[in-house]
């Protein structure tokens, strides 16, 4: 077995370590174009990483306009996209990108917040955007959590 993270267990790990162990190859087959392969090899993680960031960006984003938005009508929509997003992460968060998503979950939320408040001020609710808190009201345990919802407004 390779020392190292395992490809099953935590792609995005498995692809930051592949790359760094060709790099530190010995030159011993020139056949090999290590240096871009390790190249491309570190870009297939760093993607996985992009796709995990931007689903929590967009799980936040319309689990602010579900809390903080009067509207009635959208709501379904909202709520599907939350579920599709999360099935998404689902499929491609692993412990590594977990613990990038939790360091990153500040500036996560500041990219969703903007968002909601530019959509929602599009649709009029000035007073909704507004009231979006200033910090990330919600854990990342609640973001990946299946069925997880804010308290909705009455």
């Amino acid at each position: 077995m390779p020392d190292g993270p395992r490809y099953d267990d935590d792609f995005y790990a498995w692809t930051q370590y592949q790359a760094e162990v060709l790099r530190t190859m010995r030159r011993a087959d020139n056949r090999l174009d290590r240096d871009n392969l390790a190249e491309e090899i570190e870009d297939l993680g760093k993607s996985e990483r992009k796709a995990v960031r931007s689903q929590i960006v967009r799980i936040i984003e319309h689990l602010l306009k579900l809390e903080y938005s009067p509207a009635l009508d959208s709501r379904s929509d909202w709520e599907a996209s939350v579920i599709e997003a999360r099935q998404e992460l689902a499929d491609s968060i692993t412990q590594t990108l977990r613990r990038d998503a939790k360091g990153m979950l500040p500036t996560l939320y500041a990219r969703a917040r903007q968002l909601a408040s530019v959509r929602l001020r599009n649709f009029r609710e000035t007073g909704a955007a507004g009231q979006l808190p200033a910090e990330c009201p919600y854990t990342l345990d609640q973001i990946c959590a299946d069925g997880w919802f804010p308290k909705l407004p009455d």
